[in-house]
């Protein structure tokens, strides 16, 4: 195996039809990482230096993959370790049982390290298919997110849900369709529901005028939430690669403060910011309080 053929696995969906599916692909990417098998360089992100690029060879044409936070990567001797305390804490959360603390690094380790894998695996796609590599990326990250809910005993799936919009009079004058990542049930009632995206970059707004939109339209407080990946990309030139963040600060407070605030926006990856600042702080959280916080209250 090799970089390139690794790439065409993971451009195809159909490799990844199981949890156990996410794991393989991740021990097969890190272990070709720490055997530099492929790899002719590991460049180091100016600027922020838990970031990494990885530069393939000529098997996968030198491509540049996109920024690996280190501080979050799981490493080929630790993944294992990891990933079981994912499962760990999906199988406690369907058994009701007590949630470890001490595993909440490792649901977030286990979840970034799985997608990234993929993701700069599809870098390493000919010059050309970006626009597949970031579909596909973004259509294996929602399976892996709905893979884990479905793990902790909840009804969960992807689809479209169709909202009769009402007239004055009461009656229904049409229905439009809401295309949803993550629909949670709990015996047949909707509880909630979710956007999962690799990157807020571009979907921020929908987001949250979806919430409102679809509440205004149900007479309903269904919540809505939203989990992203990341929010960092790689700019400059070769020899002077940084990373640059594509989260929209302003933009996201405008929304919770003057819109609606979202029930639980999660991250695998938190910016500075998303730490540092009031606002951000109250309403964004790492990924593991998904698994520890929301989840269980949904089972109980």
């Amino acid at each position: 195996m090799n970089i390139s053929m690794l790439s065409q696995v993971a451009s195809d969906k159909n490799n990844f039809l199981t949890i156990a599916a996410y794991r393989d692909f991740a021990r097969m990417f890190l272990d070709l990482w720490a055997g530099r098998t492929g790899i002719q360089a590991e460049i180091v992100a100016r600027g922020e230096n838990q970031y990494v690029f990885l530069q393939y060879d000529q098997t996968a044409d030198y491509q540049v993959t996109r920024p690996l936070n280190k501080s979050l990567m799981a490493t080929a001797e630790s993944f294992d370790s990891v990933f079981s305390s994912l499962i760990n804490v999906v199988e406690a959360v369907r058994d009701h049982q007590p949630l470890d603390d001490d595993m909440r690094a490792g649901v977030t380790n286990a979840i970034y390290t799985v997608q990234q894998s993929i993701g700069a695996a599809l870098d390493g796609l000919p010059v050309g298919h970006s626009n597949q590599a970031r579909k596909v990326n973004g259509d294996l990250f929602e399976r892996l997110m709905n893979f884990l809910v479905q793990g902790s005993g909840i009804d969960c799936r992807s689809g479209v849900l169709k909202v009769p919009v009402r007239g004055d009079d009461g009656t229904v004058a049409f229905y439009t369709q809401y295309q949803h990542d993550m629909m949670l049930e709990i015996e047949g009632e909707l509880r909630v529901i979710g956007s999962v995206k690799t990157s807020s970059k571009d979907r921020v707004d929908k987001i949250f005028i979806d919430k409102f939109l679809y509440n205004r339209l149900t007479g309903t407080t269904v919540p809505h939430v939203a989990i992203f990946l990341h929010d960092v990309q790689r700019v400059g030139k070769e020899q002077s690669y940084r990373i640059s963040s594509t989260f929209l600060p302003g933009r996201f407070k405008m929304y919770t403060v003057k819109l609606n605030p979202l029930d639980g926006v999660f991250y695998c990856d938190l910016r500075p910011q998303m730490v540092t600042d009031p606002i951000l702080r109250e309403e964004i959280r790492s990924i593991d309080s998904f698994f520890f916080d929301l989840l269980p209250t949904l089972v109980a």
